[in-house]
């Protein structure tokens, strides 16, 4: 059969460990035979990103600005025991920290439903989709151990000199501080992309922050959210007929444990990276849920929800077939491609996108899974299977 041909490239960044290599199988048997692949390809497994000083980084982020589209692998955010595993020159920043600020987008993850896999909790009838933030705070911070007792001060000197100060804490001893930052901008586009994202699906807008305690920062939040919506959404919104819901984060996550789904639920960058994994867990698994990064300026990297995947890697150098759930990996693919050929309108890699998807989920649903859904299976698996196994009932799927 003739392959389907891609107008324009996607901005293909490999990754590590588990995940890089069923992200080449993939490829190979699910993609390649039907798509004739068009793709800028950057290699950032660990050893690369070391070797180049993060350059390649920085050219994934800006071939995905100049394509507006990019696919990832699960990527090593290295630390001291990765240093020594794999000889690195020094410790290098979280790539998707570096992405993230690049693009200044927002991650929206939502989980992937399948019939016989029930959530844990059992109001949840709809998807819960989750948009982080991800710019700012711990993710960008700056810290010290201090080595004993003295004055702790916030200090902020503008460009023309002048200066702000202010105590944090006289410490009686050692210990430690940290200083957290963000940008008014920056949670402007936030607050944008999660409007504009739920327009277009038709959701409602939760958000919530501690602004009862951090009055300043999480206050800054709430207000430009607040000022966003009314000055720029509102009247969308009434006439879309959904709405837009503040309040504080620990009564957001008592009211979401209660709610059925179908919302959008916003969140600063550390309370999403926290929260999506206990919304894919309550769901599943983490490997059944989609992430797309989305900028303001329209640009969108869908990646792997997971890691990658250590200890099926180490066991995979000893020639064992593990059972690595390969789901969110080949939904980084298909919402790649799908957002391609919207942008490009080529309806027939839509439709190719959405098969995939379809078959992908169908084996799930006729009984063949792997370990990790297997345990949550109602019914139970009729059979359970390696990665590979996997992939090849998807791709027997594909030809039919």
């Amino acid at each position: 059969m003739e392959k389907i041909k891609m107008k324009n490239a996607i901005a293909e960044l490999d990754g590590d460990e588990m995940t890089r290599v069923l992200w080449k199988v993939i490829k190979e048997k699910l993609l390649e035979p039907y798509v004739e692949l068009n793709v800028e390809y950057y290699d950032l497994g660990l050893k690369n990103r070391d070797d180049t000083d993060d350059k390649v980084t920085y050219e994934a982020a800006d071939a995905i600005k100049r394509l507006g589209v990019g696919v990832k692998c699960a990527t090593i955010t290295s630390n001291a025991a990765r240093m020594e595993e794999y000889k690195l020159k020094q410790l290098t920043p979280s790539p998707n920290g570096i992405l993230r600020g690049e693009l200044d987008g927002t991650v929206f993850r939502a989980p992937i439903f399948v019939k016989n896999i029930q959530c844990n909790v059992s109001s949840w009838k709809k998807p819960i989709v989750l948009g982080r933030h991800a710019y700012g705070d711990v993710y960008k911070n700056c810290e010290i151990k201090t080595p004993g007792a003295g004055k702790a001060e916030l200090v902020f000197t503008s460009d023309d000199g002048k200066e702000i100060r202010k105590t944090i804490q006289v410490m009686r001893g050692p210990g430690i501080i940290q200083g957290i930052h963000n940008l008014d901008d920056s949670i402007r586009n936030f607050a944008r992309c999660c409007f504009m994202y739920a327009l277009d699906k038709k959701i409602d807008v939760w958000f919530g922050a501690k602004d009862t305690i951090s009055k300043i920062y999480d206050g800054n939040f709430k207000a430009i959210f607040n000022e966003v919506f009314e000055s720029e959404f509102k009247e969308k919104f009434e006439k879309a007929g959904i709405e837009y819901f503040y309040t504080l984060i620990d009564d957001a996550v008592a009211r979401i444990m209660k709610c059925e789904g179908g919302i959008l639920w916003a969140c600063k960058n550390y309370d999403g990276d926290v929260m999506s994994d206990m919304i894919a867990s309550a769901c599943g698994s983490l490997a059944m849920m989609t992430s797309v990064l989305v900028s303001p300026n329209g640009e969108f990297e869908y990646e792997a929800s997971h890691g990658t995947v250590q200890k099926h890697y180490y066991k995979y150098l000893k020639g064992e077939k593990t059972s690595t759930n390969p789901v969110a990996l080949i939904f980084a693919w298909t919402g790649a491609l799908a957002k391609r050929a919207e942008l490009d309108e080529t309806p027939e890699l839509a439709e190719f996108a959405r098969k995939l998807e379809k078959a992908t989920l169908d084996v799930i649903e006729e009984g063949t899974m792997t370990g990790d859904l297997a345990r949550l299976a109602n019914p139970p698996a009729k059979k359970i299977v390696n990665s590979w196994e996997y992939i090849d009932e998807i791709a027997a799927r594909m030809e039919k």
